[in-house]
């Protein structure tokens, strides 16, 4: 068996702001695992806020054992993007190999569309006003914040897309502070869902603070030996394949946070098709489905993931799985 990995970069639509900073670009890696003639690819997103670089990444890959099993994987390295690239590979291989679809293998049922939040990039109250205003049709909108003065721009939103459902991630911006002053106004302008408002590690400030609308834990969760450390802090966790390191961790991680009675949402980086495909198995019947990544893009993989007004359609065969 032979393991290549090799980066890609995938255009941006627009200039993408969140509340770290911006890009016209994605940077993926694209990882292939061939066995016997037969190759299975898969995608991660290296991210900077957890010290991944491209580099980095790749020479994780590149220090696998020749042959290894997804089984001997997850022990093999940490949950993260190197992982789940070489995970979902293997899970394409292993379908091609059995000629059946990898949700038939994993015991899932077979997947439908999922309606997908599309995400209005942080920009002035004006400007996203205008987003908002262009993007009124689809009927879940995710929202980049972060910043002291927030409420001016979620008002805008609402103003540019008075019908659509609103959530907001604040990408660890807020302080507790910030929050507690906005948490009231949030159920008045229809916002569904708040995701990391507060910097994951530094976040005790949200034990026994009012909820007016669920928390959703993103950098504070990544796979389920971050359960534990989010009792009475989130309502909500969101499930990335960059951050459990790959589908096998995410099958697992959303059965626990179930069983503890989270509710789930699926999220991504910003990746081609290929990123989002396995990711459109977790995400059946989620709470919220956040896979967008495609549409950002200005280019993408050939067979690329198709969207529509029923969301988020998975895989045909001849993307992944």
């Amino acid at each position: 068996m032979t393991i290549t990995v090799t980066p890609d970069v995938f255009k941006l639509a627009q200039v993408f702001t969140i509340s770290r900073g911006s890009r016209t670009e994605a940077r993926v890696l694209t990882v292939r695992v061939t066995r016997d003639g037969v190759t299975g690819w898969g995608e991660c997103v290296p991210y900077a806020r957890y010290d991944e670089t491209l580099d980095s990444v790749t020479a994780e890959i590149e220090g696998l054992p020749e042959g290894i099993t997804r089984a001997d994987l997850q022990d093999a390295l940490s949950p993260g993007a190197a992982r789940n690239a070489v995970d979902c590979a293997l899970w394409d291989l292993e379908a091609k190999q059995a000629g059946k679809r990898v949700w038939e293998l994993a015991g899932l049922p077979a997947p439908k569309p999922e309606i997908t939040a599309y995400t209005l990039s942080l920009d002035t109250p004006e400007k996203m006003q205008e987003q908002a205003a262009r993007n009124a049709f689809r009927p879940l909108l995710k929202i980049k914040l972060g910043t002291p003065d927030d409420m001016i721009r979620l008002e805008a939103v609402r103003a540019g897309a008075p019908k659509s459902r609103i959530i907001i991630d604040a990408n660890e911006g807020w302080s507790a502070e910030v929050y507690a002053d906005l948490a009231p106004h949030l159920l008045r302008l229809g916002v569904g869902l708040v995701e990391q408002p507060l910097p994951a590690g530094d976040d005790d400030a949200l034990t026994g603070m009012e909820r007016p609308v669920p928390v959703c834990a993103d950098e504070a969760c990544h796979d389920r030996d971050s359960l534990p450390a989010l009792k009475g802090k989130y309502d909500i966790v969101n499930i990335k394949l960059d951050k459990t390191g790959g589908l096998t961790e995410a099958i697992a991680l959303r059965k626990a946070a179930e069983a503890e009675g989270y509710g789930v949402m699926v999220g991504c980086m910003v990746g081609s098709s290929l990123a989002m495909a396995p990711a459109t198995l977790i995400a059946q019947g989620v709470a919220y489905t956040d896979l967008d990544g495609p549409l950002l893009l200005a280019e993408d993989r050939e067979h690329a993931l198709h969207f529509d007004e029923a969301g988020v359609h998975p895989p045909n065969a001849a993307l992944w799985g």
